[in-house]
């Protein structure tokens, strides 16, 4: 679908309010909270529709270019999805000591997979997502997202159930990456965000190995989910660190977890992680040695709201 003939309401789901078109745009609303928006301009609608599993659409905007949108949730933007897809591979990767074996749980886009590949030393990474419908759009619409990952012969592209695919596969991974989305009560990706999966997770990762996962918001209003991973993540690791950056796209902060029992990510030296970083191929947007310290320091109210005892998930 091309544009939008004027006057029409466009809305990506319930919690996206449709816009009226003004004298130059119709508008895509995120409501991230009851009083809380982001609007974006639209330039194009490439596509808008339902999959088996949630709604998808890929627009393009002035201000981030293309937007991947799931749910009325923005999920990665041409412009800045780089912030997020290097930080969320690449600390682990750094700190991981066998990255032969690469293991994505989610990701559809390909950017994930792409960040993975570019370590020569991975001799396989396998990628698992549910919504065959958002890996082939991605294809078709994001082919710069994944830059060519997919058809890497290291590459092993599942469409499926993550959590059926751990129950069954009997490797082990130096390194897992959940870019799953986040478990609300209507996403696919809530029956994968409890006690009995992360423990499933930890049977599938290397005894020295390192699992991230994309850990929700870390603003100082929004925090609260993801102090919920931290707590009961550390019922299964020696080591579980938060790591943040802003994601312009998001509109806030959004938080990640590295797990290890051998590693504290954290603790990793701006000399270790340019090594890393000299072997990548091609150049980081965002990722560096430096860029790792300030991802790892912690405002005083994060830590202390991590530290504090809370629910957890059962």
């Amino acid at each position: 679908m091309k544009g939008i003939p004027a006057g029409v309401p466009f809305v990506f789901a319930e919690t996206a309010l449709a816009m009226p078109k003004t004298e130059h745009w119709q508008w895509y609303v995120e409501e991230s909270a009851p009083t809380e928006q982001h609007h974006h301009a639209i330039d194009n609608v490439y596509y808008t529709g339902r999959s088996e599993f949630q709604q998808v659409a890929v627009i393009s905007t002035p201000v981030f270019g293309k937007m991947l949108i799931l749910d009325g949730d923005t999920q990665s933007s041409e412009h800045d999805e780089k912030i997020y897809h290097e930080t969320l591979v690449h600390p682990a990767m750094a700190g991981a000591s066998d990255r032969s074996d690469v293991l994505i749980l989610g990701g559809g886009e390909g950017a994930t997979l792409r960040e993975v590949l570019r370590r020569n030393d991975v001799r396989r990474c396998t990628m698992v997502d549910i919504d065959g419908l958002v890996v082939d759009l991605s294809k078709e619409f994001l082919p710069e997202w994944s830059d060519g990952a997919f058809d890497d012969p290291r590459a092993r592209v599942i469409v499926g159930d993550a959590l059926q695919f751990m129950r069954d596969d009997k490797d082990r991974y130096g390194v897992i990456i959940s870019d799953l989305t986040e478990p609300l009560e209507d996403s696919p990706s809530n029956m994968l965000f409890n006690d009995e999966v992360f423990a499933l997770i930890k049977s599938r990762l290397a005894d020295d190995g390192v699992y991230v996962l994309q850990a929700s918001t870390l603003a100082f209003h929004n925090l609260s989910l993801h102090c919920k991973m931290a707590r009961t993540l550390r019922q299964h690791y020696k080591y579980v660190a938060s790591f943040f950056h802003y994601v312009p796209a998001f509109d806030t902060d959004w938080a990640f977890l590295a797990c290890s029992d051998r590693v504290d990510l954290a603790t990793l030296s701006e000399v270790a992680v340019n090594d890393y970083c000299a072997g990548l191929k091609g150049e980081n947007f965002f990722y560096d040695g430096e860029t790792h310290k300030r991802l790892f320091s912690l405002p005083l109210y994060v830590r202390r709201a991590i530290a504090k005892p809370g629910p957890v998930f059962s």
